[in-house]
């Protein structure tokens, strides 16, 4: 057998070896999908909002400073409990109050100033454990205010959680896009926060985006297939963000807008490996 043979030997067996791992990874994702899901039961739906007074809304939601052109402070940070059961009135402010939760250093705290922008450039309220920040958006006239209350990821700090989560309309599951223990936390999370919120719209975002996309593609694939399932298992819709090139951040709050007051905006599915995945 020549050399040249030899070499053509080589290669294809390498490549049956390949194909058959990925055969062998797709079975076992599959695998722990169906796993996942018969381990945490029956999944828990968000209760919808009524269409209240909207009839034919515009899809657009354009987003209001709520501080003045002075470079006044912003409103306060409502500390009482909201009803889940708001109208969409020009004259008055719907406050409703979202939760952020997920291990340390994941951007968290990035992906939040990113959306609030200039509103908090003089720092949101901070108590131990616990950041929070205002944004008001407006809706065809009327003034909504999201009260954005982030958790810390540190377990000394999750006697805060009761209190986070309590009346919140949206919890966001966050996790490093490139640390997948940090995935693996978004179960556990999850399953604390349900405790104390059984209706709130649950999404499952995956920070650090720009640099996920430098990671080798099996190793994408590995993770935006284990994150798929999590989100399937959980009734989460998931996207993949990134708080520094501004990606999927101010379509999270699109989307959980939309859903709230039964907005007609079109959310695009993506699951192409190396663009940032939008999955429901």
């Amino acid at each position: 057998m020549t050399q040249f043979n030899q070499k053509m030997v080589q290669f294809n067996l390498r490549r049956r070896i390949e194909r058959g791992v990925l055969l062998l990874r797709r079975c076992i994702s599959c695998f722990w999908e169906k796993l996942l899901i018969c381990s945490l039961g029956k999944p828990i739906r968000y209760r919808m909002l009524p269409r209240s007074s909207v009839a034919s809304p515009s899809p657009s939601v354009v987003e209001k400073a709520s501080s003045t052109s002075s470079g006044n402070a912003m409103p306060p940070v409502c500390h009482h409990n909201h009803n889940h059961h708001h109208h969409l009135d020009a004259d008055n402010l719907v406050a409703l109050k979202i939760s952020l939760l997920g291990d340390c250093h994941i951007g968290k705290t990035s992906f939040v100033e990113k959306y609030v922008g200039n509103e908090n450039e003089q720092g949101g309220a901070q108590t131990e454990g616990l950041n929070l920040m205002d944004k008001t958006l407006s809706v065809r006239g009327a003034r909504i205010s999201y009260s954005i209350w982030e958790v810390a990821g540190d377990d000394k700090y999750q006697d805060n959680l009761p209190v986070a989560c309590k009346d919140s309309i949206a919890i966001l599951f966050m996790f490093d896009l490139t640390s997948r223990c940090t995935l693996k936390s978004v179960i556990r999370w999850y399953q604390q926060a349900r405790k104390w919120n059984q209706t709130a719209i649950p999404i499952i975002i995956g920070t650090k985006f720009d640099d996920f996309i430098q990671l080798p593609i099996d190793l994408q694939w590995t993770i935006a297939s284990q994150a798929r399932a999590y989100a399937k298992a959980l009734n989460a819709t998931l996207f993949f963000s990134s708080a520094t090139y501004n990606i999927n951040v101010n379509k999270i709050f699109k989307f959980i807008t939309a859903k709230l007051f039964d907005i007609p905006w079109a959310l695009e599915r993506n699951l192409t490996i190396g663009e940032p995945i939008i999955d429901f």
